[in-house]
């Protein structure tokens, strides 16, 4: 237990854990005010032994008794908001740690870390530390302390009944030491099936389109159901497991408790104790084990606070790339990539690339699918970082850059539009967050976008659903490309941005792409011919390789893959129904 609040207090940022020791320190202090009861009823009993009961010894035994119910209400209310503060200010500094970690980790974590595991991690697991850890911390370090204190006053009382008290202790934190042990392993599983219970709730929601259409709701909803049987299945062990240690842990306090009244008892018999000693040590016997069994009933969860804190730490041990390089501003946009690879899995995706692209030209990228593309662009981005070789923007290493200078070079626009739940004119600011609005209209009608905005019933001012659930695909993508425009980057990468553009919004996408890209250093993805032959350079990517390197009527002229990829395209368009 003392490692595991250790471990805690150690957790959280030093601001809070000074306030978490503030309030153990309170929780301590309340405990003394606590114990007045015992005096206040000896004082009573004193006198009631003496035949000496007065208003003197009534409002003496009152005075002690109303100081100590004073004494122990302001320190629980301070204790309490100390807690609290503390909690919820570690979880909140914790949440936006891992959110910060994780804007430099290379792209490759997130593609083997489930979305269902980081979100578990930033909240089942983050509101367990603020909620429930906080207050199973708390409550079994006043128990510790508080007890040891009792139990030291006792000993310096009378050794004898003091004894008795440590013995019953002894036998206690041995069968504790015992649950502890046991919930080790429960905790992990709980923690596990959380995970996948969150994983399952996503994949579900996200595959729901999916799932509908291929008539697979119940087989879907089967693998969700077993998820959360097995989330039930593993909270209910855990209790089934621990409730006969915690049994027990009681059951020592009572006799312990019954011990000590009984050898109180004995020895005032022997009239080795005062009457009045034997009452209060009686007296005390109830009173002593009370926070006791309160961290013993609590400490049953400290291995999984133990198990919260080594998930929220495994994501942020995760190396990230190097990010504390140089605040460099390039004077030119030139891209020089040299003799680059990348594995993924110990798979090779990117072997040997070389190419130069000049700054203010357009460079086409085209190849068979998993061929490297989308790697290719990601490397340059600086995405993921080169298992050998080097990208150069202005002929300095792109690692050398600090993350942020090296991100305000370039802008995206993917095939897959992400927007945020939030106004569409925060949307298009997302990348320059404190731009008038009149920058953000004029980035929409660049982007071809304002007039379908101002039709919506709040315009600008219009929330969309999470990730744009109320808008149409080519609504999405020229939002996306408003949002790159107001960047206003050098270099654009256009990872397949047309792909998926019905030919409704097709030529109002184009225009929006040229006005996004007009005097940029440009870097596409794309599979159709309209978008690539005009490229300055077209390379062609397989198996990790440039294959072939030109302009639409160089690589025409040369049997190969972008020859028979033109034909392909020409003849899918030639056909007719």
């Amino acid at each position: 237990m003392i490692s595991t609040t250790r471990k805690f207090f150690q957790f959280g940022p030093e601001v809070y854990r000074k306030k978490f020791y503030k309030a153990l320190f309170l929780n301590v202090l309340t405990g003394v005010f606590k114990a007045f009861r015992i005096p206040a009823i000896a004082i009573l009993l004193d006198g009631i032994i003496r035949n000496e009961v007065s208003y003197h010894v009534i409002l003496k035994s009152f005075a002690v008794l109303f100081v100590g119910f004073i004494g122990e209400w302001l320190l629980r209310g301070k204790s309490t908001m100390l807690q609290t503060e503390a909690g919820y200010g570690t979880a909140t500094d914790k949440r936006i740690e891992i959110a910060e970690h994780m804007r430099y980790l290379p792209m490759g974590y997130f593609n083997s870390n489930s979305l269902g595991q980081i979100t578990s991690v930033t909240t089942n697991i983050m509101e367990n530390l603020q909620n429930v850890a906080t207050r199973v911390v708390m409550l079994v370090s006043e128990g510790l302390f508080t007890t040891s204190l009792i139990a030291i006053a006792i000993l310096i009382y009378d050794w004898r009944i003091g004894l008795i008290l440590v013995l019953g202790c002894v036998l206690f934190f041995s069968v504790n030491a015992m649950m502890q042990r046991v919930s080790i392993s429960f905790s992990h599983k709980k923690a596990d099936t959380d995970t996948a219970l969150v994983e399952s709730v996503i994949e579900f929601l996200h595959g729901m389109v999916e799932v509908k259409s291929f008539g697979l709701t119940s087989e879907k909803s089967e693998k969700l159901d077993r998820a959360i049987k097995e989330n039930v299945k593993a909270n209910t062990a855990i209790e089934y497991a621990l409730i006969p240690f915690m049994t027990i842990q009681n059951v020592i306090i009572k006799i312990t408790g019954v011990i000590m009244s009984l050898a109180s008892i004995i020895f005032y018999l022997d009239n080795t104790m005062s009457l009045l000693d034997c009452i209060v040590m009686i007296i005390a016997s109830f009173l002593v084990y009370a926070s006791l069994e309160t961290a013993g009933n609590y400490s049953a969860l400290m291995r999984m606070v133990e198990v919260c804190i080594e998930r929220a730490e495994e994501i942020l041990s995760v190396k990230g790339m190097k990010t504390d390089g140089d605040d460099y501003t390039p004077s030119t946009h030139n891209i020089d990539i040299k003799d680059i690879s990348f594995s993924y899995e110990r798979k090779k995706i990117i072997d040997g690339i070389s190419v130069s692209i000049p700054e203010r030209t357009t460079t086409a990228i085209v190849g068979p699918s998993g061929g490297g593309k989308t790697t290719f662009c990601n490397l340059v981005s600086r995405f993921w970082d080169v298992d050998a070789g080097t990208i150069l923007l202005d002929g300095k290493d792109v690692r050398s850059y600090s993350m942020d200078a090296l991100m305000k070079n370039f802008s995206f626009v993917f095939q897959n539009v992400y927007l945020f739940k939030d106004t569409i004119a925060n949307n298009i600011r997302f990348g320059a967050p404190d731009s008038p609005m009149e920058k953000v209209i004029e980035a929409a009608k660049q982007a071809r976008c304002h007039d379908f905005i101002m039709a919506l019933k709040d315009g600008y001012e219009t929330v969309i659903g999470e990730g744009g659930a109320n808008l149409s695909g080519g609504e999405k993508q020229r939002i996306s490309i408003a949002r790159a425009i107001m960047k206003d980057s050098p270099i654009i990468v256009l990872d397949e941005a047309t792909a998926n553009i019905d030919p409704e919004n097709e030529r109002e996408l184009i225009e929006a792409i040229e006005a996004l890209t007009r005097k940029k250093t440009i870097l596409m993805i794309a599979h159709r011919l309209k978008t690539v032959q005009h490229a300055d350079k077209i390379l062609v990517i397989d198996k990790g390789k440039i294959r072939q390197s030109g302009d639409h009527e160089t690589l025409m002229k040369e049997e190969g893959i972008y020859k028979r990829f033109v034909l392909s395209r020409e003849s899918a368009i030639s056909w007719s129904i």
